[in-house]
């Protein structure tokens, strides 16, 4: 027996017509810096995306499946092209601009992209990789920039206001099939090639959904949002889509992330609520505490991409009133995984932290399990470790193979039946709360017993002289693997390793704490604002690191 529901594709297209319609009030303000800040209500951003759809038909010949790539900072055209290209039935494909030369080459030549919008500050990253992007045949320019840079190249040249200008503010809008593709992001590659994720119309509306839900960030037209998660980098974590479907108002901070700015803007146009990795909110911290600002408005932070130090969320509740929120997912989740708002009916502070700093609880849509060492499917009893696997309408159950080749599907990344294999180690409190406590490839196996890494960098960069912490398992004779630890001083400060190892060994198992110690003026980070251990671990087997033994 079937239902006697309509049918009805879940297609961008109607997130776009919906938040024109209804939400045509909200706005999208884009951080200009010493300028005016420029802003356009959601009603002028549809037509303006109606207008791009109608300049990319009929003016450079997209069609349905086309790949049309983006190389651009959060900013208003961006949430454009995030509306107008997978509305029309072409594919939205961000790229990444802090991904090394030949990895951005590779990516545009895979995902055979025709079209590319590009920021006009980023030509000079752009132009010297033309000549190895092959399939582009349109390169359409975005804002102001030194145009002289791609003169002579092989693509034909467009100005995207040009582009617009004049076109119909009406597009009949094609039917889709909303299992069809509408966006794609390539993961950071930090082993082999980049691997695409290609996500689908269903899967953005029901992540669009979820976003706005009460158990995820729970944003209204009342909000505004500050993303400062690229939108290059996961759909910047699903806000654009999730606030055009609801009408929370964006402030987008184009280039300008630096701490300084971020606080400004965050004084002068006063958001209700922010997303960020972890480095951006410690950076924020110093600059507030060296310059304070009125943030006041800033009620709550949604924060992922690597785990959050509790000392970083405590101090941003005691000093400055926010409250940063956990939040889990990666490229292959679309990327909302889990939200860690603690449940109703807590009677202390204490059970409150407690729920707080995991990973957060997993939605409806998003079904875990966890897979021990043998194979075997683990309980849900908040000990039992495991690697994380999901499943669910906006997880990937396969990577983007190429232009009419087979979806991969990878041993490492998906199981035979079909879950996605994240790579987490964790565990999942009886009643649905993730905690996290390493990746499978960065946890510490010394003398037969696992060592999180997760763990000791917390309690490290709770000193109140450490700024960052990172710590990796390196060759040990005797135990296979130790940890080293590397961190980074706050300025000023001179707090040796035994001090350090003291401050470990009184809150942690004694045989956890490192004997192998580093100070550097960085932690290494990816493309996306990770630790990037890969660099520490060869860095010490090349014997570039100062490592003291104790």
């Amino acid at each position: 027996m079937l239902s006697t529901m309509q049918d009805v594709p879940l297609t961008v297209t109607r997130i776009l017509v919906h938040g024109t319609l209804v939400h045509g009030r909200s706005r999208v303000t884009t951080w200009t810096g010493d300028a005016e800040p420029q802003r356009r209500t959601f009603r002028e951003v549809g037509v303006r995306a109606v207008q791009l759809a109608n300049g990319l038909r009929d003016g450079l010949g997209v069609v349905e499946g086309d790949r049309v790539a983006t190389l651009m900072w959060n900013n208003c055209e961006h949430m454009e092209a995030y509306l107008a290209i997978p509305s029309m039935g072409a594919v939205l494909h961000t790229l990444n601009l802090r991904l090394p030369a030949d990895q951005l080459t590779w990516i545009v030549n895979h995902a055979a992209d025709r079209v590319l919008l590009v920021n006009g500050s980023l030509l000079p990253l752009l132009a010297p990789l033309l000549p190895r992007m092959e399939p582009l045949e349109h390169i359409v320019v975005v804002g102001p920039g030194d145009r002289a840079l791609l003169d002579g190249c092989r693509p034909a040249v467009h100005d995207y206001e040009e582009l617009l200008a004049g076109r119909p503010a009406r597009y009949d809008w094609p039917e889709l099939d909303e299992r069809a593709a509408a966006a794609m992001c390539y993961t950071s590659g930090t082993t082999g090639d980049p691997k695409g994720v290609v996500y689908s119309h269903r899967s953005i509306y029901l992540h669009s959904m979820q976003v706005g839900s009460a158990e995820s960030m729970g944003l209204t037209d009342h909000d505004t949002s500050l993303p400062v998660v690229p939108m290059f980098h996961v759909n910047a974590w699903g806000l654009p889509h999730a606030a055009f479907m609801s009408g929370v108002n964006l402030l987008m901070p184009d280039r300008f992330l630096q701490p300084g700015p971020l606080a400004e803007m965050i004084e002068s146009e006063r958001p209700t609520h922010a997303a960020a990795v972890p480095t951006i909110w410690q950076g924020l911290l110093a600059e507030l505490t060296a310059k304070p600002r009125d943030v006041s408005s800033l009620s709550r932070v949604t924060i992922g991409g690597s785990a959050c130090p509790p000392s970083l969320m405590k101090a941003f509740d005691e000093q400055l009133g926010v409250r940063l929120c956990h939040a889990w997912g990666m490229t292959e989740t679309s990327p909302l995984g889990t939200v860690a708002l603690p449940p109703g009916g807590l009677e202390s502070e204490a059970e409150e932290w407690a729920y707080r700093v995991t990973q957060g609880r997993f939605p409806a849509s998003v079904e875990p399990r966890l897979i021990g060492p043998d194979g075997s499917e683990m309980p849900w009893d908040g000990e039992s470790a495991g690697e994380l696997e999901v499943r669910g309408p906006w997880i990937a159950g396969a990577y983007y193979g190429g232009a009419g080749a087979e979806p991969l599907r990878p041993e490492d990344k998906f199981s035979p039946d079909g879950w996605l294999r994240t790579g987490d180690v964790g565990v999942i409190s009886p009643d649905g709360f993730l905690t996290l406590t390493d990746r499978a490839k960065d946890v510490i196996k010394s003398g037969g017993e696992w060592i999180s890494s997760v763990e000791l960098e917390n309690v490290l960069m709770s000193h109140p002289d450490v700024a960052e912490a990172a710590v990796v398992a390196v060759p040990d004779e005797r135990w296979g693997e130790r940890p080293l630890a590397t961190v980074v001083l706050l300025e000023g400060t001179s707090t040796g390793y035994q001090e350090l190892r003291d401050f470990l060994a009184e809150r942690i198992a004694h045989w956890q704490v490192p004997e192998r110690w580093a100070v550097v003026p960085a932690v290494p980070k990816t493309s996306v604002g990770k630790f990037d251990k890969k660099v520490i671990r060869k860095s010490y087997a090349d014997g570039e690191l100062d490592v003291t033994r104790l």
